[in-house]
């Protein structure tokens, strides 16, 4: 097991990475500081892990209510979060009941907004089980639900108590969300770690196969790279917009051909090609570079190209981003591979043409 602090002087809280540490409660007992926890988890995960984290929780004496939602990106809604409300306000829950998300990203995201509304908040824990939560979205308290016009649109900044990230859940991940978990791996590889993207270029292989020391160390380094920026810039003010890599772009390929019909990671691969062409054509990266990263993504059996929505509803949809300021779009372009930065593109025509390269 290797730990992790994510430092935010009083907000500041462990992440706990190794196979089995589910099963340990003297890592999740002591941040449960109340004698009912609440678990939000999804018809896929509660089969799985929800005993397993159940018996954890009751060898302290501590009573669960499980919330279990339907599973999917189409059920991040207002609808389904109040599902999570009438559980709390049915159960009498108190500001002081610990909230505990087990699931992957949608999950978390539910259950940490949940735990930020609820009495104007409650004590939240992040357990994620898919690779993609593992190595993002657990880690830097955005929690958010989707609106029709807009992914995460409507959230909170929240930071949990606790992440326990239990590598061994990856077991039973199905192929399709562990490869789209590797589009968040390798986006740390490109926008800050250069390092970090030659051992992945060496060792993707050994994670497509599950190889558990290769999967804890994209975990752990993931991580690293993530409690980092977050420790910086909590609230996105400026370095932490970097971790949006492909993701205005990501989010419009979500939107506009409906929640669920791309997974996110594969949407932000697509995303993060179109970038990459964008970053060639002001000439930041050259031709070779965007190979390199079209390789890498391709060998991950992730896309490589965005879906074909046209360059006038990209733009659109693009144009409700979280990183719009006063009305201009800002998008995380790259310099080189490990050197990302924000930059205004104010040419629309030389963003239309990237997208044209490589959603057609």
């Amino acid at each position: 097991m290797q730990t992790l602090q994510v430092a935010l002087g009083e907000r500041s809280y462990p992440i706990h990475i190794g196979a089995g540490v589910l099963t340990m409660p003297e890592l999740l007992l002591p941040h449960v500081r109340s004698s009912k926890a609440v678990v939000v988890t999804n018809t896929t995960v509660a089969p799985l892990y929800l005993d397993r984290l159940r018996s954890t929780l009751e060898s302290g004496g501590i009573s669960v209510l499980p919330v279990i939602l339907p599973d999917g990106e189409q059920f991040k809604t207002w609808e389904t979060l109040n599902l999570i409300f009438d559980a709390l306000l049915g159960a009498r829950c108190e500001r002081s009941t610990t909230l505990i998300a087990l699931g992957g990203g949608v999950i978390g995201d539910m259950g940490g907004f949940a735990a930020a509304c609820y009495q104007r908040g409650m004590p939240f824990i992040q357990v994620p089980t898919t690779l993609l939560s593992l190595v993002d979205s657990s880690v830097g308290g955005k929690t958010a639900i989707n609106h029709p016009l807009g992914k995460n649109m409507i959230g909170a900044f929240y930071q949990p108590k606790l992440v326990l990230a239990d590598i061994s859940t990856l077991d039973t991940l199905p192929d399709r969300e562990l490869k789209a978990g590797l589009s968040e791996v390798i986006k740390y590889g490109l926008i800050r770690d250069p390092e970090f993207f030659v051992w992945l270029e060496a060792n993707l292989d050994k994670l497509l196969v599950r190889d558990q020391d290769a999967l804890a160390y994209a975990v752990h380094r993931s991580c690293a790279n993530k409690a980092d920026v977050v420790a910086a810039d909590e609230r996105e003010s400026g370095e932490r917009a970097l971790l949006n890599l492909g993701h205005t772009f990501g989010h419009a390929i979500e939107t506009g051909l409906g929640y669920g019909e791309w997974l996110h990671g594969e949407a932000v691969a697509g995303g993060t090609l179109i970038a990459a062409e964008l970053s060639c054509r002001l000439g930041w990266l050259n031709a070779g570079q965007v190979e390199r990263i079209e390789r890498l993504f391709a060998r991950a059996g992730l896309p490589v190209r965005g879906a074909a929505l046209g360059v006038a509803r990209y733009l659109d949809l693009m144009s409700h981003d979280k990183k719009v300021q006063d009305g201009r779009l800002r998008l995380v372009l790259l310099q080189d591979i490990g050197r990302a930065v924000v930059s205004e593109v104010a040419d629309s025509g030389l963003i239309g043409a990237a997208i044209e390269a490589r959603c057609t």
